[in-house]
């Protein structure tokens, strides 16, 4: 057996041009990763050397230095499963089906708080942690608010409220959530 071949039968079925571009795909993902907040990447549950990597990044400003940090991020990148950070990509930047589910179900609870005064007994029933007292306030004022053709100050509140009470799905929770759900 040569130097050049190789032991493994599954690398041989994908072509030197086909590996290229898929670590061009990492270094790609890693790039959209460095333009993330400290916050968000956090919340990914990325891996600590990974992590500290992209907080790397964001500290230099020589070119060469980027540009080879970002080198690293995409070696790093292929010992990672891509498709959980790309699922959550899609989310944040709201291209994501689920998402946009989600958002939908947020839009008609609003609305249907808005229309019927029953419903905020129904709301509470599904979403045991909600505020009552808070939520109608919003409702009365969000209300108010329309009649008087004022800005809709209470409307949005009250879309943050509910948005806060109802967990977007396949979004990762924060650490300290996750950790409280477990005890």
């Amino acid at each position: 057996m040569s130097a050049y071949q190789n032991n493994n039968p599954d690398d041989s079925l994908v072509s030197k041009s086909q590996r290229k571009r898929d670590m061009d795909a990492l270094q790609d993902l890693g790039r959209e990763l460095v333009d993330l907040s400290k916050e968000t990447l956090k919340k990914m549950q990325l891996s600590e050397d990974l992590l500290t990597a992209i907080l790397d990044y964001k500290r230099f400003t020589a070119h060469g230095a980027l540009r080879r940090q970002l080198q690293y991020i995409g070696k790093l990148m292929r010992d990672v499963d891509p498709e959980p950070i790309q699922q959550y990509l899609q989310v944040l930047k709201g291209e994501s089906a689920e998402h946009t589910a989600w958002q939908h179900l947020l839009e008609r609870w609003r609305e249907r708080l808005l229309d019927d005064d029953q419903m905020l007994a129904r709301f509470v029933t599904d979403f045991p942690d909600a505020d009552p007292q808070m939520l109608r306030t919003l409702i009365r004022n969000a209300r108010k608010e329309k009649l008087d053709n004022k800005p809709p100050k209470s409307f949005r509140l009250l879309y943050q409220a509910i948005k806060d009470l109802i967990p977007e799905p396949g979004k990762p929770t924060a650490p300290h959530q996750a950790s409280a759900e477990d005890e």
